[in-house]
């Protein structure tokens, strides 16, 4: 994804997690994923009532693989469904469990259900539900899920609680503002963005930024970070320096490693993070509720950051570079040179420059991370999604943060105000959501 591909815990107290009470090793399994090859699943532990967290894990990336195979749906939107998806298997776990507040659902659960069924039956029904092109290899996934939980009570209430889940969840995105017919109509002119060469292509789904979001009050709400800097400013001159600069095909300015950082975010961000998750699951020995508690919290931030993000994009409508700089003598800016033969190393993805969607997500994802996993010190392993083998770590959400905001940069497709602007509002967005969602519930205590 050309535009999509972290910060440290805010003012709030992070809250800690509880580590899973019983440890028994399973087996690592793989699962073909969106950047062309196989993705780690995360392994997991099994307690003495079936509730393996790797049902989470292997459901996460058959949501991913499912979407990336859509044919009804852009690759921006996987940020929305796969929000969709682990939102329903939180609930079914969390109100089973009862560890964890669950969002907008308050069914109550049958006595000592199967937490892995009703994970399986909840990701199970959302996926057929909206990509039902699919129904086939999902059936045969769920079935796979199934057999491994053994037959009775437990198993039968699980599948039923966590279809109810599911549908619950379906009932309330049902006239959500998806695929609304929203078109992008600004006219060109200096500083407004246009299809870009060499697809030309109108802009993806501009209906995104006004889809009613999962966790915040709409995509305005940190949407609308204020307006890119002007044409004649210092900031925009700055940037449109460093763009030009570093950020061309042909940069002999930009070394080696800027390259490599540059291309190694350059490929498909929910791919990436997601497998990130998967593995945090199995590194950190969570259990299918904390598990589950994770892949919801990030995953439906990053899915209202897409949403702001793209409100963003659609109210500012501001140029990407490639333009900019072939019309530079347009722009009224005495500082900014012309060069109509500019080409920037990545593709320019179609839609606005600003505010960026990989830095936006990236925000959401090391700040809604932190706070879920209570700790500032992430450990995240992340694997490339264009660079065959590519592998980089983090302890430092504020250091991937960067790496990503100047990989933008240098891949000749964002400025870097669209950057640092889309990191902070990830950031915000998720400080937000964790002050309102995903509570530890009242009475529950850690071991």
């Amino acid at each position: 994804m050309g535009d999509l591909n972290l910060s440290v815990v805010g003012r709030r107290p992070v809250r800690r997690v509880r580590m899973p009470r019983g440890l028994v090793a399973a087996t690592l399994m793989l699962m073909a994923g969106l950047a062309g090859g196989p993705t780690p699943m995360a392994s997991a532990t099994l307690s003495d009532v079936p509730s393996d967290a790797k049902v989470i894990s292997d459901w996460n990336a058959i949501a991913i693989s499912t979407l990336a195979g859509d044919p009804t749906k852009a690759p921006q939107e996987g940020f929305l469904y796969v929000g969709f998806v682990q939102a329903a298997v939180y609930n079914a776990v969390v109100r089973i469990d009862g560890r964890y507040a669950p969002y907008r659902f308050h069914a109550h659960a049958p006595r000592r259900a199967s937490t892995q069924a009703a994970a399986a039956a909840a990701a199970h029904r959302v996926l057929t539900t909206y990509s039902p092109y699919a129904t086939a290899s999902l059936d045969a996934a769920y079935a796979t899920s199934l057999a491994a939980v053994p037959d009775g009570s437990a198993k039968t209430d699980g599948i039923a609680f966590g279809e109810l889940a599911a549908d619950r969840l379906i009932q309330q995105r049902v006239g959500d503002g998806r695929n609304a017919p929203i078109t992008f109509t600004q006219a060109p002119a200096p500083g407004l963005w246009r299809p870009t060469p060499p697809a030309f292509a109108s802009m993806a789904v501009p209906w995104m930024g006004f889809v009613t979001p999962l966790l915040l009050r709409s995509g305005a709400q940190f949407g609308l970070p204020g307006p890119p800097p002007t044409l004649t400013s210092r900031r925009y001159t700055r940037d449109f320096a460093e763009v030009k600069a570093l950020g061309s095909v042909d940069s002999t300015a930009r070394t080696a490693e800027q390259t490599a950082t540059a291309l190694f975010f350059s490929g498909n961000a929910l791919v990436q993070y997601d497998a990130a998750l998967r593995d945090q699951v199995t590194v950190r020995h969570l259990d299918i509720v904390d598990a589950a508690h994770l892949f919801a919290a990030v995953t439906m931030t990053q899915a209202d950051t897409i949403i702001s993000v793209w409100r963003a994009k659609y109210t500012y409508g501001f140029w990407r570079p490639i333009t900019a700089i072939r019309l530079a003598d347009t722009d009224g800016n005495p500082a900014t040179d012309a060069d109509p033969a500019w080409t920037p190393l990545l593709t320019t993805p179609p839609y606005p420059d600003y505010v960026s969607g990989y830095s936006g997500v990236t925000g959401a994802f090391s700040r809604s991370l932190a706070g879920a996993l209570g700790t500032r010190n992430l450990q995240v392993s992340l694997t490339s999604t264009a660079v065959p083998g590519a592998q980089r770590s983090y302890v430092s959400g504020r250091v991937l943060d960067q790496d990503v905001i100047d990989a933008r940069v240098w891949l000749g497709i964002h400025f870097r105000t669209a950057d640092t602007d889309g990191v902070r509002m990830g950031t915000r967005a998720a400080a937000w959501i964790l002050d309102h969602y995903f509570q530890r519930t009242p009475g529950d205590h850690e071991d």
